[in-house]
């Protein structure tokens, strides 16, 4: 239960995604840590986050497509969000 999640949580926090201070902000990347001490490129890490997630995969390198898909994303999460509100007022209206 509780333990399988604070393990898989902290796995995802150190290991699996961390953005780099000198990385554009949503461009995410593996590490590897050890104590306190980070390494950024071994061979078990230091690889980059595509589109959809995907490691390793080729980044968008047109600009205005990236704005692009970048603007429909924030487009579908809002409507994302004021789906879940309508149903929430329709839960909420006819019990």
């Amino acid at each position: 239960g509780w333990f399988q999640y604070v393990v898989f949580c902290g796995q995802m926090e150190l290991f699996a995604v961390n953005q780099d201070f000198e990385d554009p902000p949503g461009q995410m990347s593996s590490r590897l840590v050890f104590g306190f001490s980070a390494y950024k490129k071994t061979q078990f890490s230091g690889w980059d986050y595509g589109p959809y997630g995907i490691p390793g995969a080729e980044r968008i390198k047109d600009p205005e497509l990236r704005k692009k898909k970048l603007n429909s994303e924030i487009a579908n999460g809002r409507l994302a969000m004021m789906a879940i509100i309508g149903m929430f007022f329709q839960d909420g209206l006819t019990g």
